[in-house]
């Protein structure tokens, strides 16, 4: 039976991260202001999505909210509407008793 070394495994996978920076270092397709660039720009260009879907998110939910605002009234009208038939039946058949 073997032991597992943590130790070695960590050191390892350290140098293999190592390694593959070099590697991209080296073959990397562009310079590194052009790398730069490209990453700001494509930084920005998360942020407006980003942004985007938020706004399209809150405009979601502001809709949902008016049409749980607009169910909520009507509840409420048929509530009272059923309240008040109630009382009113219920003030006949007082009448009716006497």
């Amino acid at each position: 039976m073997s032991e597992d070394n943590g130790g070695s495994k960590l050191a390892f996978f350290l140098a293999g991260m190592g390694i593959g920076a070099v590697l991209a270092l080296l073959y990397a397709p562009r310079s590194g202001k052009e790398t730069r660039d490209y990453l700001s720009q494509k930084a920005e260009e998360g942020r407006d999505y980003i942004k985007s879907k938020g706004q399209e998110l809150r405009e979601q939910a502001d809709g949902l909210v008016g049409k749980g605002k607009d169910l909520v009234a009507e509840g409420r009208e048929r509530v009272s509407a059923a309240y008040e038939a109630g009382r009113q039946a219920w003030k006949e058949e007082k009448g009716k008793a006497r």
